[in-house]
């Protein structure tokens, strides 16, 4: 069998125009033996900044999160595909990502996820980087246990979801999973129905590719974890995971 390729001791520690040239070409050619042609570009221009970024980031939430962190060999999400279920059989993702979730939470994100939290996503890729924090489609006990938490603390939800500066950067809570009808055991007249129609809690915003390129990436992710940490912590709080002070 053969096995990853080791990146050279000069590979770059921060994403470049190289990095978004790779994944141009695999939208383009999203097949096995072209990939394989190119694994040395992956190895060098989109595996190595993105581990070097997950281990400063790390270093940085220890500071500023201590109960979430990031693990250079697990963090990253895999370049290839779930395939079984979809019609698009491409084997490949034309994107890199990374998620960074509470230290006594599944590690796994999702619906797979039984014991998930929220943390913080960052999602490389030409023309679509962003930066996000929530919780994703988790499973049913878990967005009952949200729903629940909202319910009894709507006030307290909506002071992290309304407020000027959440609002001024990220808008409002990404509304790309909710349901048209109250779930099942609210009133439709229930004060925070809004909210509770949502099977998502996420937020983020768009990068560039200039600044998802920048050596500065570190500090504007910093910035944002920053600004989003009292929605992660509060959803994280709603099923028993825990703020920290120290590491």
């Amino acid at each position: 069998m053969r096995g990853p390729t080791i990146p050279s001791a000069d590979a770059p520690t921060s994403f470049t125009a190289a990095t978004f040239r790779f994944f141009r070409g695999l939208a383009r050619h999203n097949a096995k033996p072209w990939f394989e042609a190119h694994r040395a570009d992956y190895e060098r221009d989109v595996r190595a900044p993105m581990q070097a970024l997950i281990e400063e980031m790390d270093v940085r939430l220890a500071r500023l999160a201590p109960e979430i962190t990031g693990d250079s060999k697990r963090s990253m999400f895999r370049i290839y595909r779930d395939i079984r279920f979809s019609k698009d059989k491409s084997p490949y993702k034309t994107h890199a990502a990374c998620w960074f979730r509470h230290r006594d939470a599944d590690a796994r994100v999702g619906g797979d996820a039984e014991g998930g939290g929220a943390g913080f996503y960052v999602h490389i890729a030409p023309g679509s980087s962003f930066v996000g924090a929530g919780i994703w489609m988790p499973p049913r006990p878990i967005l009952n246990r949200l729903r629940d938490a909202i319910a009894q603390d709507s006030k307290g939800f909506e002071r992290i979801v309304r407020g000027s500066s959440f609002r001024r950067r990220y808008g409002s809570l990404d509304e790309d999973a909710t349901l048209k009808r109250m779930p099942r055991g609210f009133p439709e007249t229930h004060p925070a129905a809004h909210w509770l129609k949502y099977q998502s809690y996420t937020a983020g915003r768009r990068l560039s590719d200039t600044q998802a390129t920048s050596a500065r990436l570190p500090t504007l992710l910093e910035s944002d974890f920053a600004q989003l940490l009292p929605l992660v912590r509060w959803l994280n709080g709603a099923l028993g995971l825990r703020a920290a002070q120290r590491r």
